[in-house]
């Protein structure tokens, strides 16, 4: 007689259930990052407390997590509609880098000169448009000749970063910068307005929670929508109501792509006003998207809470880094811990393991 283990899906998961997995996910990636920072010598209360202190206790902590919250809300409501129609768009990561080349091109080229009411909303529909575009290569490639997006978008990300390497050390260079690789400064009208005292640009926040309101509109209440769940559900019953694959792959994936692009935005026009390097652009956001997307369920709206609390676990990361002189690493297993953990909860959500004797 033996033991077989078993994975299987659950056909409804209690409110109990999806409250308590991710509270209990949440506590073993603390206890667990506990030892790790005692074995570095470092006292975990003392950990625990520059990192709540750092994103919720105070206005200036606050407004930090809001800051990481847009890019991070941007990303996810895209994926959101991409992963609900069952498309694996990978490619966040380079979209927002598009978007930021999209939008340092209007402010240092095409218009440099223009006034503030033309050059940012100019940057925003650019930003969309390189996204979008970027993020379409993927879609018709899926939808006519059935290649893998994930390989498609994940290697684009490398190609984005690689154009911007290029720019930044070549062409556009900036010619202030003392030989360092970034761009010359926007000029002020580009600069994206921010809330006093913050480094919010607010005109990005307020698009992207517009974003994620009218996604949500989108996925429940209109055609398209209607057409990117059924497609996501069954294929071949997408096909046989008449429903274009091609159509609805490159729709999805382009407004998975422009969100994505306007993130790359807000980054370059509110926060570091040149193009520099990629990693300096975006800190990862478009992979840690991926984990909004999920955790909020694919809910649009649900997506807005969960961004800002995935931004202040990026905001104490980067206390802790600073106030107790780790290194990065410790940093980045410290956040890839939570989001592993809340990860596998939320396999634990949606299936249950059974142990059975043969």
């Amino acid at each position: 007689m033996g033991i077989s283990l078993r994975i299987e899906r659950r056909a409804y998961a209690p409110l109990w259930l999806r409250i308590g997995i991710p509270l209990l996910s949440v506590l073993l990636s603390l206890m667990i990052a506990a030892l790790m920072f005692h074995l570095e010598g470092i006292d975990p209360l003392t950990a625990y407390r520059i990192i709540f202190l750092s994103s919720f206790g105070s206005p200036k902590g606050l407004s930090y997590s809001v800051v990481k919250m847009i890019p991070l809300l941007l990303c996810g409501v895209g994926l959101i509609l991409a992963f609900k129609a069952n498309v694996w768009n990978i490619g966040a990561e380079g979209q927002i880098i598009v978007g930021a080349i999209a939008a340092t091109w209007v402010a240092l080229f095409l218009v440099p000169n223009a006034p503030s009411y033309v050059v940012i909303p100019l940057m925003f529909i650019m930003g969309f448009l390189a996204g979008g575009l970027w993020a379409l290569i993927a879609g018709i490639l899926r939808g006519k000749f059935n290649v893998n997006e994930v390989i498609v978008t994940l290697m684009m990300n490398h190609i984005a970063s690689k154009i911007t390497e290029y720019l930044i050390y070549g062409p556009w260079m900036g010619k202030t910068t003392w030989g360092f690789p970034e761009s010359d400064p926007f000029s002020e009208s580009a600069h994206l307005p921010l809330i006093p005292g913050t480094y919010i640009h607010y005109p990005t926040l307020i698009i992207a929670i517009i974003a994620a309101l009218l996604s949500a509109v989108l996925l429940s209440y209109t055609k398209p929508g209607y057409e990117m769940k059924v497609l996501g559900l069954n294929p071949e019953a997408a096909r046989y109501a008449g429903i274009s694959y091609v159509r609805t792959i490159a729709l999805v994936m382009f407004l998975s792509g422009g969100l994505a692009g306007i993130a790359g935005v807000g980054e370059v026009a509110g926060l570091h006003h040149r193009l520099r390097y990629p990693w300096a652009i975006s800190s990862g956001y478009g992979y840690t998207a991926m984990l909004v997307a999920w955790l909020s369920r694919l809910n649009c709206l649900v997506a807005i809470p969960v961004s800002f609390l995935l931004g202040a676990l990026l905001v104490g990361g980067d206390a802790i880094q600073i106030s107790l002189n780790l290194s990065v690493n410790i940093v980045y297993i410290f956040n890839g811990l939570i989001l592993l953990c809340l990860a596998g909860g939320e396999v634990l959500t949606r299936y249950r393991i059974r142990l059975r004797r043969e």
